[in-house]
Protein backbone atom coordinates (compact mmCIF):
# COMPACT_ATOMS: atom_id res chain seq x y z
CA UNK A 1 0.00 0.00 0.00
CA UNK A 2 3.11 2.04 0.84
CA UNK A 3 4.16 1.63 -2.66
CA UNK A 4 0.90 2.97 -4.11
CA UNK A 5 0.88 6.02 -1.61
CA UNK A 6 4.18 6.82 -2.79
CA UNK A 7 3.32 6.33 -6.73
CA UNK A 8 0.37 9.00 -6.20
CA UNK A 9 2.86 11.49 -4.66
CA UNK A 10 5.17 11.62 -7.23
CA UNK A 11 2.83 11.88 -9.53
CA UNK A 12 1.51 14.83 -7.92
CA UNK A 13 4.28 16.47 -7.70
CA UNK A 14 5.70 15.51 -11.30
CA UNK A 15 1.99 17.36 -12.46
CA UNK A 16 3.45 20.19 -10.58
CA UNK A 17 6.37 20.35 -12.06
CA UNK A 18 4.70 19.95 -15.48
CA UNK A 19 2.97 22.96 -14.84
CA UNK A 20 6.02 24.96 -14.39
CA UNK A 21 6.85 23.92 -18.00
CA UNK A 22 9.24 21.49 -16.51
CA UNK A 23 9.76 18.60 -19.61
CA UNK A 24 11.48 16.44 -17.45
CA UNK A 25 8.30 15.52 -15.65
CA UNK A 26 6.44 15.31 -18.71
CA UNK A 27 8.99 12.87 -19.66
CA UNK A 28 7.93 10.63 -16.91
CA UNK A 29 4.50 11.49 -16.87
CA UNK A 30 4.72 10.35 -20.90
CA UNK A 31 6.52 7.04 -19.67
CA UNK A 32 3.96 6.51 -16.95
CA UNK A 33 0.87 6.50 -18.69
CA UNK A 34 1.99 6.18 -22.60
CA UNK A 35 1.31 2.34 -22.74
CA UNK A 36 -2.13 2.82 -21.50
CA UNK A 37 -3.26 5.44 -23.34
CA UNK A 38 -2.45 3.55 -26.86
CA UNK A 39 -4.29 0.42 -25.82
CA UNK A 40 -6.96 2.36 -25.37
CA UNK A 41 -7.03 4.53 -28.29
CA UNK A 42 -6.50 1.15 -30.23
CA UNK A 43 -9.27 -0.63 -28.66
CA UNK A 44 -11.27 1.87 -30.59
CA UNK A 45 -9.77 2.82 -33.67
CA UNK A 46 -7.86 -0.69 -34.50
CA UNK A 47 -5.39 0.88 -36.46
CA UNK A 48 -1.92 0.50 -35.12
CA UNK A 49 -0.72 3.71 -37.18
CA UNK A 50 -3.36 6.14 -36.22
CA UNK A 51 -3.56 5.31 -32.97
CA UNK A 52 0.00 6.36 -32.61
CA UNK A 53 -0.55 9.21 -33.91
CA UNK A 54 -3.78 9.85 -31.49
CA UNK A 55 -1.18 8.98 -28.82
CA UNK A 56 1.15 11.51 -29.46
CA UNK A 57 -1.75 14.35 -30.16
CA UNK A 58 -3.21 13.35 -26.31
CA UNK A 59 0.27 14.12 -24.74
CA UNK A 60 0.71 17.74 -27.34
CA UNK A 61 -2.74 18.25 -25.36
CA UNK A 62 -1.06 17.63 -21.85
CA UNK A 63 1.82 19.83 -22.60
CA UNK A 64 -0.92 22.58 -23.77
CA UNK A 65 -3.56 22.61 -21.43
CA UNK A 66 -0.34 21.88 -18.53
CA UNK A 67 -1.53 25.23 -16.56
CA UNK A 68 -5.42 24.01 -16.71
CA UNK A 69 -4.78 20.60 -15.34
CA UNK A 70 -5.87 19.67 -11.58
CA UNK A 71 -2.39 19.16 -9.46
CA UNK A 72 -3.99 17.25 -6.93
CA UNK A 73 -5.32 14.43 -8.96
CA UNK A 74 -3.86 11.86 -11.01
CA UNK A 75 -3.94 12.62 -14.92
CA UNK A 76 -4.80 9.37 -15.71
CA UNK A 77 -8.18 10.53 -16.04
CA UNK A 78 -7.46 13.36 -18.36
CA UNK A 79 -5.63 11.28 -20.48
CA UNK A 80 -8.53 8.58 -20.66
CA UNK A 81 -10.80 11.03 -21.50
CA UNK A 82 -8.79 13.10 -23.82
CA UNK A 83 -7.84 10.12 -25.91
CA UNK A 84 -11.54 8.88 -25.73
CA UNK A 85 -12.63 12.52 -27.39
CA UNK A 86 -9.74 12.46 -30.04
CA UNK A 87 -10.42 8.74 -30.74
CA UNK A 88 -13.77 9.46 -31.52
CA UNK A 89 -13.10 12.00 -33.72
CA UNK A 90 -10.41 10.16 -35.78
CA UNK A 91 -13.46 8.01 -36.31
CA UNK A 92 -16.11 10.64 -37.54
CA UNK A 93 -13.57 11.98 -39.60
CA UNK A 94 -12.65 9.30 -41.33
CA UNK A 95 -16.72 8.19 -42.21
CA UNK A 96 -16.67 11.71 -43.48
CA UNK A 97 -13.56 11.36 -45.83
CA UNK A 98 -15.29 8.84 -47.21
CA UNK A 99 -18.85 10.15 -47.67
CA UNK A 100 -19.58 13.71 -49.73
CA UNK A 101 -19.11 16.31 -47.89
CA UNK A 102 -21.45 19.45 -49.03
CA UNK A 103 -20.84 22.44 -46.72
CA UNK A 104 -23.99 23.81 -45.34
CA UNK A 105 -22.44 26.88 -43.48
CA UNK A 106 -19.12 28.89 -43.68
CA UNK A 107 -16.37 26.65 -42.37
CA UNK A 108 -15.24 29.22 -39.47
CA UNK A 109 -18.72 28.90 -38.66
CA UNK A 110 -18.50 25.16 -38.45
CA UNK A 111 -15.24 25.01 -36.64
CA UNK A 112 -16.10 27.29 -34.13
CA UNK A 113 -19.30 25.86 -33.16
CA UNK A 114 -17.84 22.04 -33.59
CA UNK A 115 -14.72 23.53 -30.83
CA UNK A 116 -17.33 24.73 -28.28
CA UNK A 117 -19.42 21.39 -28.25
CA UNK A 118 -16.42 19.59 -27.90
CA UNK A 119 -14.81 21.39 -24.90
CA UNK A 120 -18.15 21.13 -23.57
CA UNK A 121 -19.11 17.31 -23.61
CA UNK A 122 -15.19 17.02 -22.58
CA UNK A 123 -15.84 18.83 -19.32
CA UNK A 124 -18.94 16.62 -19.04
CA UNK A 125 -17.18 13.20 -19.77
CA UNK A 126 -14.36 14.36 -16.73
CA UNK A 127 -16.97 15.28 -14.44
CA UNK A 128 -19.35 12.29 -15.09
CA UNK A 129 -16.30 10.07 -15.18
CA UNK A 130 -14.67 11.57 -11.89
CA UNK A 131 -18.36 11.38 -9.88
CA UNK A 132 -18.88 8.02 -10.73
CA UNK A 133 -15.35 6.37 -9.60
CA UNK A 134 -15.19 8.82 -6.71
CA UNK A 135 -18.50 6.78 -5.41
CA UNK A 136 -17.05 2.97 -5.97
CA UNK A 137 -15.62 1.81 -2.67
CA UNK A 138 -12.20 1.91 -1.68
CA UNK A 139 -10.58 -1.44 -2.98
CA UNK A 140 -12.60 -1.39 -6.31
CA UNK A 141 -11.96 2.47 -6.92
CA UNK A 142 -8.01 1.44 -6.25
CA UNK A 143 -8.15 -1.70 -8.60
CA UNK A 144 -10.12 0.18 -11.53
CA UNK A 145 -7.72 3.58 -11.00
CA UNK A 146 -4.29 1.17 -11.06
CA UNK A 147 -5.78 -0.79 -14.06
CA UNK A 148 -7.49 1.73 -16.34
CA UNK A 149 -5.84 5.07 -15.38
CA UNK A 150 -1.95 3.80 -14.48
CA UNK A 151 -1.96 1.04 -17.33
CA UNK A 152 -1.35 -2.45 -14.67
CA UNK A 153 -1.92 -5.53 -15.74
CA UNK A 154 -4.37 -7.70 -13.90
CA UNK A 155 -1.78 -9.64 -11.94
CA UNK A 156 0.61 -6.54 -10.84
CA UNK A 157 -2.97 -4.99 -9.50
CA UNK A 158 -3.41 -8.45 -7.63
CA UNK A 159 0.31 -8.05 -6.46
CA UNK A 160 -0.07 -5.24 -5.17
CA UNK A 161 -3.30 -5.32 -3.26
CA UNK A 162 -3.33 -8.74 -1.75
CA UNK A 163 -5.73 -9.97 -4.28
CA UNK A 164 -5.99 -13.00 -6.40
CA UNK A 165 -6.44 -12.47 -10.55
CA UNK A 166 -10.03 -13.62 -10.07
CA UNK A 167 -11.26 -11.03 -7.64
CA UNK A 168 -9.52 -8.09 -9.33
CA UNK A 169 -11.57 -9.21 -12.56
CA UNK A 170 -14.78 -9.30 -10.77
CA UNK A 171 -13.46 -5.22 -9.10
CA UNK A 172 -13.55 -4.55 -12.70
CA UNK A 173 -16.93 -6.17 -13.61
CA UNK A 174 -18.53 -4.88 -10.97
CA UNK A 175 -16.01 -1.14 -11.15
CA UNK A 176 -17.73 -1.46 -15.13
CA UNK A 177 -21.17 -1.58 -14.19
CA UNK A 178 -21.20 0.30 -11.25
CA UNK A 179 -19.79 3.32 -13.28
CA UNK A 180 -22.52 2.67 -16.73
CA UNK A 181 -25.50 2.55 -14.39
CA UNK A 182 -24.31 5.16 -12.32
CA UNK A 183 -24.04 7.77 -15.63
CA UNK A 184 -26.96 6.13 -17.31
CA UNK A 185 -29.66 6.50 -13.88
CA UNK A 186 -28.25 9.84 -12.43
CA UNK A 187 -27.64 11.94 -15.81
CA UNK A 188 -29.89 10.52 -18.60
CA UNK A 189 -29.66 13.36 -20.59
CA UNK A 190 -26.06 13.80 -20.69
CA UNK A 191 -25.48 10.23 -21.14
CA UNK A 192 -27.20 10.45 -24.42
CA UNK A 193 -25.69 13.19 -25.88
CA UNK A 194 -22.13 11.77 -25.45
CA UNK A 195 -22.80 8.19 -26.81
CA UNK A 196 -22.97 6.38 -23.85
CA UNK A 197 -22.90 3.21 -25.00
CA UNK A 198 -19.47 3.57 -27.23
CA UNK A 199 -18.41 5.59 -24.15
CA UNK A 200 -19.20 2.92 -21.66
CA UNK A 201 -17.79 0.28 -23.58
CA UNK A 202 -14.22 2.26 -23.66
CA UNK A 203 -13.94 1.04 -19.98
CA UNK A 204 -13.83 -2.90 -20.97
Amino acid sequence: MNNIVDDFENEVADIHALSCGDTLAFDRLYERYQHAVHANILKLVKTPQLSADILQDVFVSLWQNRFRIDKTKSIGGWLFVVSYNKSLNAIRNAVKESLEYVPEYPESHVAEEHNTEEEEMFEIRMQLLDEAVSKLPKRKREVFQMYRYEGRTKEDVAAILGLSPRSVSNYLKDANRFIKDHIVETYPKYARKISTVIFLSYFL
